[in-house]
């Protein structure tokens, strides 16, 4: 089989290798990688910048990356019962994170580092690692919901209990940016029936992201001072939810526009790890203020993600797939990525699915 591997040395670096086909063991499946989306922490990874826990240092030998992948379960191991042959599936990110809060031991259950991921033509998953794709999505669509549609939905459903999502136009999401993970939360939050107020320092971008159903859109480029308008769009209340994904040039700015008693969602750094003069945010007094929560998302456990599939199903959400790459490319399709051109997601297509033994 043919895999690609990274020694985190660099995206430039990634190269391909062929290897022998894994065999699935006790309780486990063979799966056929079909297509697999990529994500920003991939990027880190290959560029050796990942490292936000212990329990993910790696020793920089070869390591297959990527968590994201839609595939054919094609052979299943010894005491496997929950799958059979030919049922299409899709990977969870920490393996072992099953339900509720993430614990410190489920890091090391993570795809695409600490254990060797998915841009490979074949992978053994432990049977319990997998879920269900719904059959009205394309293998290209369903890849790109195990990272930016369970971060999303577990942003803004956390505190609830299984079952019962926030729906409703009283609530106001706000959302940062038009990657994988914002957009993800743009067409959940529509499906919802919640008002969505977007950001994007791209006006083509924000008609795009008007046309799948945002209420309002700010350029925070041409408006710096987008917390205000927030706040001026929702008569003084704010956001009672922020997927904030800009990082250290924006959280000071989230504060100040979360509504009374708000949830703000901490899932990404894009706008970097420290503002330009490396100052410090006095995040008790910012918190405070508004009685905010401010809630660090990894992701989401695997009934969360089978929670949101069934509103996908119900919605018959059409995730939205940037560009798809063929597998000999996946180092352009990388790079293309980290460039931030897309809107949505960008996935590698490794196999068709008439390849699938």
């Amino acid at each position: 089989m043919k895999q690609c591997v990274t020694r985190q040395d660099g995206i430039k670096n990634l190269k391909q290798e062929t290897g022998p086909v894994p065999k699935p063991g006790d309780e486990e499946v063979l799966v056929k990688i079909l297509a697999v989306s990529l994500n920003y922490r991939d990027t880190e990874v290959c560029n050796g910048e990942y490292g936000h826990h212990k329990s993910v240092e790696s020793d920089k030998s070869n390591l297959v990356p990527c968590s994201d992948m839609c595939g054919t379960i094609v052979s299943v191991g010894s005491n496997a019962t929950i799958w059979k042959t030919g049922d299409r599936v899709l990977s969870t990110f920490n393996q072992t994170h099953l339900s509720g809060q993430i614990l410190e031991e489920n890091m090391s259950s993570g795809l695409g580092l600490p254990l060797q991921g998915v841009l490979t033509d074949y992978r053994v998953f432990p049977e319990y690692g997998l879920v269900k794709v719904p059959n009205y999505l394309s293998d290209e669509e369903a890849c790109t919901l195990p990272i930016a549609g369970v971060t999303a939905w577990t942003s803004i459903n956390w505190m609830r209990p299984i079952g019962d999502p926030v729906t409703g136009s009283d609530f106001t999401i706000l959302l940062q940016g038009t990657g994988g993970v914002s957009i993800a939360g743009l067409q959940i939050a529509k499906a919802c029936d919640l008002r969505i107020i977007i950001t994007s320092s791209s006006d083509k971008k924000l008609e795009q992201a008007k046309a799948l159903g945002a209420d309002h859109t700010i350029n925070y480029k041409t408006n710096p001072d987008w917390q205000n308008t927030v706040l001026e769009i929702t008569n003084g209340k704010g956001a009672d939810f922020i997927i904030e994904t800009g990082g250290a040039l924006t959280l000071a700015k989230s504060f100040e526009c979360v509504a009374f008693g708000g949830c703000i969602a901490a899932v990404g750094y894009l706008s970097g790890k420290e503002d330009a003069e490396g100052n410090r945010m006095n995040t008790n007094v910012l918190a405070l203020k508004r009685n905010v929560t401010l809630k660090g998302i990894l992701n989401g456990p695997r009934d969360r993600f089978e929670e949101m599939l069934r509103l996908y199903e119900e919605k018959k959400i059409q995730p939205v797939v940037d560009s798809v790459f063929p597998f000999d490319e996946a180092k352009h399709a990388m790079l293309y990525l980290e460039s931030g051109g897309h809107i949505g997601k960008v996935v590698v297509r490794v196999a068709n699915p008439q390849t699938v033994p």
